[in-house]
């Protein structure tokens, strides 16, 4: 869709000179850019009721935790933020205004580069605003990571990103697509990534939040987005903290027995590990974006009956644009984890050490190899079925050319690559396309192929071409 892309001086004029919004800017952390903004646009006197920053921990615990110290920049803190802004406005404006004012609220609280640039600056801004009906406000919350080595110039990002977040609020609240797509208006993905957002309220309730997701991902405003086993969207920040994790790629279209077991069995290997806890460790099932795009265009609703199956099992996942495992290392290494386990079966690990998949690296396979295995992270490897000879094959059987034996030996001898052991062999023979053929031609054995919960969901549901 063409639309015209305004500069952030007029998407705040336009704003300043609508009569019926009128609100409240509050900013903790990164300056107060969005503020400065409204206000060098000109006419801010018709806009704004207010503007603070509560900088000291002390005044910020004070305005809005009552006096509950914790995380300054976190979605609690952003909630908290908002609440007490928009009560104040009511509490303090409301008797006066006439029928046509709509009031909103601006928050954000941010880290930005600190003077010995060794942090990673990101922060939460959120948007509380009415639009049909006074009293009944909307909610927009996003997430972003500031990318840019100089914290003046985080600073300027921030507030160009305020600015259209409110304007699409007001004016692009009714396309979820345009929303998104305005966000990054003047700017580009290598200053600031938008990891999380989520919106709700009495004008929003037709908004799918799983959807706005999988469009940061397409769109390229970040390279993956976090499901939690409920299948609400969740920043990976909040969600990896002090966490281990255990991720296993796949296509789960629909999820098998094998999968079931590759689950199960890594979960109870972890089990063994000291650092283990139950609440500290999660699983993650993750779906690169290129296995949710056929003939160029994403099919939504099959993306949103995998994440549904997965949920449905108690399964966190993860939608990435990773084509390469070192790459989805990476990504976790940006979060205070603990421990990172990626779990994958014999096939895939052969071709994770195949060296035509790192031309593109100065240093090929080895490069690689280096960026797959930092601290803390190791490959948990579930064997397979040999269908020739009817073996069933773990790492002590591959064999692999005389240049790739060295690296794959020193993976061995350091306990970086495990094999997974009690693992229900009857499984094995199970191959996921075999159980997509079957289902779509209404073959009932591959009922017996599934677990037993998402038997009953594709067939109340239809799902995967499912014809009964």
């Amino acid at each position: 869709m063409n639309r015209e892309v305004l500069t952030t001086r007029r998407k705040a004029l336009a704003v300043n000179l609508d009569p019926k919004f009128y609100g409240t800017i509050a900013e903790i952390g990164g300056g107060q850019e969005v503020a400065r903004a409204f206000f060098q646009a000109g006419g801010a006197s018709g806009t704004i009721a207010k503007t603070i920053s509560a900088y000291d921990k002390v005044f910020s615990d004070y305005l809005y935790s009552e006096g509950d110290s914790g995380r300054y920049v976190c979605l609690k803190r952003l909630q908290q933020m908002l609440a007490a802004e928009y009560s104040q406005l009511l509490e303090v404006l409301d008797s006066e205004r006439t029928p046509e004012k709509r009031y909103f609220v601006f928050a954000n609280t941010v880290e930005t580069l600190n003077f010995r640039k060794d942090n990673q600056g990101h922060g939460w801004l959120g948007v509380r605003f009415e639009l049909t009906k006074q009293r009944e406000p909307n909610e927009v919350v996003i997430h972003v990571r500031l990318n840019e080595n100089d914290g003046l110039l985080q600073q300027y990002t921030l507030g160009v990103l305020g600015v259209n977040l409110i304007y699409a609020c007001f004016f692009y609240y009714n396309s979820p697509t345009l929303f998104l797509q305005s966000l990054m208006d003047n700017l580009t993905s290598d200053r600031v990534e938008i990891t999380m957002v989520r919106m709700n309220g009495p004008d929003l309730a037709y908004v799918d939040n799983r959807l706005l997701g999988v469009q940061l991902v397409k769109n390229g405003m970040t390279s993956a987005i976090f499901f939690d086993r409920y299948g609400n969207i969740q920043e990976p920040d909040d969600m990896l903290y002090k966490k281990n994790a255990l991720v296993l790629r796949g296509r789960f279209r629909p999820i098998t027995y094998v999968g079931f077991d590759i689950l199960k069995t890594s979960y109870a290997h972890f089990k063994k590990n000291a650092l283990f806890k139950p609440d500290n460790t999660l699983q993650i099932c993750e779906i690169t974006l290129n296995n949710l795009l056929e003939e160029g265009e994403l099919k939504e609703r099959d993306f949103l009956d995998r994440v549904d199956l997965l949920n449905g099992m108690g399964q966190n996942v993860l939608i990435s644009n990773f084509k390469e495992f070192y790459k989805l290392v990476d990504y976790f290494g940006r979060f205070k984890h603990k421990n990172l386990r990626i779990v994958m079966g014999i096939p895939t690990f052969v071709k994770v050490l195949d060296k035509s998949y790192y031309a593109n690296l100065a240093g090929g396979l080895l490069e690689a190899v280096g960026k797959m295995f930092p601290a803390r992270t190791k490959f948990y490897i579930y064997p397979a079925l040999d269908r020739k000879t009817g073996k069933i094959m773990n790492i002590n059987d591959l064999q692999l050319p005389d240049d790739v034996m060295h690296i794959y030996r020193y993976l061995k001898q350091n306990d970086l690559i495990v094999s997974l052991s009690g693992v229900n062999e009857e499984w094995l023979k199970i191959t996921s396309d075999e159980v997509l053929n079957l289902l779509q031609h209404n073959d009932n054995r591959w009922e017996s192929m599934v677990p037993k919960y998402v038997v009953k969901t594709i067939k109340q549901k239809k799902l995967f071409g499912f014809p009964g």
